[in-house]
């Protein structure tokens, strides 16, 4: 069932403009400036709410970064390029990176060199952080922030579909990404009450929580 979805997504449900949308929205090097930018609007100007978003994101990344970097060398699944031959999408070179969207992606198969060319498959990276992103905007700017759960759902699609992940890899790296995030969300929560309670800071008696 694993390989067979796949392999729908992979070498049947294709076109063009699909190619160059999964491979460049699973391409964060075009989007660092655009990240960068939106970051430094709740830090300057989001006042505790948008600093404490900003604290509770880095610090959720920096955890579900590790626990996914060491599932996978525990795990050591093989990703389907490094199994076997199937369809890849690779962006044309551009500087800077964004002008990459307005030119055609190529189109190979994986071969010997795709072998060793990446870590292994399970957890997702990509999805881990995007979920992990997701779930933290949308309990500090709900209705918007959860918006993002429709880039993140688009972004774990595109690893399937560049051939990249299987369809398991990113259904289990979701509930696993959820479950992580809201663990360490809760930790923050209750530190920050611990903290606040033992300095009485009138910071604290104004934001009692981080998320409300």
């Amino acid at each position: 069932m694993d390989q067979a979805l796949f392999h729908l997504i992979n070498q049947q449900w294709t076109n063009p403009i699909l190619d160059l949308f999964m491979a460049a929205i699973s391409n964060i090097e075009i989007w660092k400036p655009f990240i960068v930018l939106l970051l430094l609007y709740p830090l300057f100007f989001g006042g505790f709410k948008g600093r404490a978003l900003l604290v509770c994101l880095a610090v959720t990344l920096l955890i579900n970064s590790s626990l996914t970097n060491t599932l996978k060398k525990f795990v050591d699944r093989r990703r389907p390029k490094q199994t076997e031959s199937v369809r890849l999408v690779e962006l044309a070179r551009a500087r800077p990176e964004f002008l990459t969207l307005f030119k055609p992606a190529a189109i190979r198969y994986s071969d010997d060199s795709d072998r060793h060319s990446s870590g292994p498959s399970f957890p997702s990276g990509h999805v881990t952080n995007n979920f992990t992103v997701a779930i933290v905007l949308a309990l500090f700017l709900r209705r918007w922030g959860s918006l993002y759960f429709l880039v993140a759902l688009a972004i774990s699609y595109s690893r399937v579909y560049l051939g990249a992940h299987w369809p398991s890899d990113v259904l289990g790296t979701v509930f696993l990404a959820a479950g992580e995030t809201f663990l360490v969300l809760a930790l923050l929560e209750m530190l920050w009450g611990w903290l606040g309670r033992r300095w009485s800071t009138p910071l604290f008696v104004r934001h009692k929580s981080l998320f409300v």
